[in-house]
């Protein structure tokens, strides 16, 4: 099972973007296809549209245009939750010790890392930065 992943703006600028990679394949993830872009607002308002509306949701699209981003499509067993488990909770002040949050997180709201919360946002958001082709043999 394949679901996204993406190092933000904060953990990239701060040199952190390796350990994350290590830190995800330690985990038992194979990373599938990744590159480092920078979102314009168009594509940063339409990846988190899911938000409009919601007090952070300028904020998050200003964050996540600031700078260069790693999206990654991660695979293994049950990828979506075990991500989830595995980078931790939001505030890094509450994830577990060892989760990717805790580790490199600055704050709530600088937190180092996405993962899809859904299967079907998995692959929505893996489609709306790889095509298909790039992908051909993963999801069957």
């Amino acid at each position: 099972m394949l679901t996204l992943g993406i190092i933000k703006p904060d953990a990239v600028a701060a040199g952190k973007a390796g350990k994350v990679f290590a830190h995800l394949e330690k985990a038992g993830f194979t990373v599938r296809a990744a590159r480092m872009t920078r979102l314009s607002q168009g594509q940063a308002e339409a990846f988190y549209e899911v938000h409009r509306g919601r007090p952070f949701y300028d904020s998050l699209v200003a964050f996540m245009t600031s700078g260069p981003c790693i999206p990654m499509a991660l695979e293994c067993d049950d990828a979506v939750a075990y991500l989830r488990q595995v980078i931790g909770a939001t505030d890094p002040a509450q994830a577990e010790p060892g989760t990717i949050r805790k580790l490199f997180a600055e704050s709530k709201e600088r937190n180092a890392i996405h993962a899809s919360d859904s299967p079907e946002n998995a692959a929505r958001e893996v489609a709306f930065f790889f095509a298909e082709s790039e992908l051909k043999g993963l999801w069957g």
